[in-house]
């Protein structure tokens, strides 16, 4: 019965539609408005019916709305029988017109056009191009063929295309794969002085007999180096001891364990038991970070759906939840950055030594699981843990910030609807993948920093927006706004401000809960 219940919790009504457009975010951006989904004049939504029908409870909210991803369960389904892999490993469920309609701007992406630029400079780089060719021979069947119409072919496609975005949003064009390297990388700039001397101090650290994890989390809070943020995240996250002569021990005890549940349960994911597990499994790792292409790879959506897998089985009390899934991918890019010096989102996985692949695996299992200890009340039946920090949330602002508290108000924005996947998804959705690893440097640092200091992280990012929330007098804006904020361009430096207004609001309210209280 209660397995009943939880199904039936979690099923969705695919006929109400719980976000006012597709949800995008920062990892699922839209690299084009033409690239959205389009509805029917007929059959559009009317968003104005949400406005009069709010959900009074947590569960009427999750029984009448979709969750925080956009593709339903027959889409999943023919997602499942039809893969479609593109090179930017970005699967997409548009139709074939929008998909004839946004091929000049797929062309304008993979020519390398990483920052914004003006429609008049494309089509005076298109004409360039084109009159280099007319000067060219094409080779066909070992005939040497003239090409001299198809400039003039492409030259009208490209005006009858910028005649369409005449009347679209402007909106500009960011590349495909948001970099995941930090300042650290490979074709950085050389370190500073200043991070040169943090890097030492962390080696130094790390080096001792016996490291000081106080001194290491201070230290950490204000950002971990490249080099040395692997054998950190293991040592802040309780995954490997502070004392160094037993950490190799450790390792090998832990990795074996790890492939010992591999053998002991693996092979039970076709079970009537679990197979509804697996299944969610199964259809959600396509979804995380579809536009990176290291995630599309075979060989690393297996070593997410085992990861995964063996977790729910662990964990009776919450099983798989949506979200879960994305937890992994910090901890994955992160230890597989210690053995790869270029970037890692175009990465062949599967090249590296089978022994380096399953200490990667083991390593992310452990250190993710580490993670849901201190929230897992976030992923047990009805989601306690969430509906209580989202209520945490909406008590903060209505203190901090009563301006935008009173205009979610006075349009009836419900903090559930935009919240629930920050706390959910800890907002990996909201920031690319790059700013989600700054960001964890200080939730392993910061005590209870997952479970507690995110609250105010939130509150912080959401005060970040305020003009831009002020500005939205209507419903449906607020909930495109908030559900798509433009961070896809934000680096360390926006990742620290917000932190640092987070610690303010921690300082000031987290010694004196009743303070935001009404």
């Amino acid at each position: 019965m209660a397995t009943d219940n939880r199904i039936n919790f979690w099923r969705r009504n695919v006929k109400v539609p719980g976000s006012v457009q597709p949800v995008y975010g920062a990892q699922h951006p839209p690299l084009d408005p033409r690239f959205r989904r389009t509805y029917p004049k007929d059959t559009k939504p009317k968003f104005n019916n949400l406005k009069s029908k709010k959900a009074s409870s947590f569960h009427e909210f999750a029984r009448s709305t979709n969750d925080a991803w956009d593709i339903d369960d027959e889409e999943d389904e023919d997602f499942l029988r039809n893969p479609s892999p593109t090179p930017s490993g970005l699967h997409s469920s548009t139709q074939n017109q929008q998909q004839n309609e946004a091929g000049d701007a797929e062309s304008a992406v993979s020519r390398g056009l990483s920052s914004p630029v003006t429609q008049a400079e494309n089509l005076q780089n298109v004409q360039e191009e084109e009159e280099e060719e007319d000067a060219e021979c094409e080779h066909i069947n070992g005939k040497v063929i003239k090409s001299s119409s198809d400039a003039h072919l492409r030259t009208s496609s490209v005006h009858s295309s910028l005649q369409k975005q005449q009347s679209l949003p402007v909106r500009p064009i960011i590349p495909l794969v948001a970099r995941i390297s930090d300042q650290n990388a490979s074709g950085a700039p050389p370190m500073t002085v200043r991070e040169k001397s943090r890097l030492d101090k962390f080696r130094q650290l790390l080096a001792s007999p016996n490291t000081d994890l106080e001194e290491l989390r201070k230290h950490s809070w204000s950002g971990i180096p490249r080099e040395v943020r692997p054998i950190t995240w293991r040592l802040l996250s309780g995954y490997l001891p502070a004392n160094k002569e037993r950490r190799e021990l450790v390792l090998k005890r832990k990795r074996d364990e790890y492939f010992g549940f591999i053998e002991q349960y693996y092979h039970s994911r076709t079970d009537e038991h679990y197979k509804d597990t697996y299944r969610q499994i199964h259809i959600d790792i396509p979804r995380t970070n579809p536009l990176i292409p290291l995630f599309q790879q075979p060989a690393v959506q297996e070593v997410f759906e085992r990861i995964l897998f063996i977790w729910a089985i662990r964990h009776p009390a919450s099983g798989y939840v949506q979200g879960i899934n994305d937890l992994v991918t910090p901890f994955f890019v992160v230890f597989l950055s210690e053995f790869v010096t270029e970037d890692v989102e175009n990465f062949e996985v599967a090249a590296l030594p089978l022994d380096t692949q399953r200490n990667i695996e083991a390593d992310s299992f452990w250190c993710m699981s580490k993670l849901l200890d201190g929230i897992q009340d976030n992923y047990t039946f009805a989601q306690p843990g969430i509906q209580n920090k989202v209520k945490a949330l909406e008590e903060l602002v209505s203190r901090i910030d009563e301006d935008i508290h009173n205009h979610f108000k006075r349009y009836e924005v419900e903090y559930l609807q935009f919240a629930f996947r920050w706390m959910n998804n800890l907002l990996m959705r909201e920031l690319p993948l790059r700013c989600t690893i700054r960001l964890w440097d200080t939730y392993q640092a910061e005590a209870e920093g997952f479970s507690h200091f995110h609250l105010y992280v939130c509150a912080a990012f959401l005060i970040e927006w305020r003009k831009e929330i002020l500005s939205m007098i209507d419903f449906q804006g607020l909930l495109m706004l908030l559900q798509n904020l433009p961070t896809i361009h934000w680096g360390n430096e926006e990742v620290g401000l917000l932190l640092a207004e987070a610690y303010r609001l921690k300082y000031m309210f987290a010694d004196a809960p009743s303070h935001y209280k009404r």
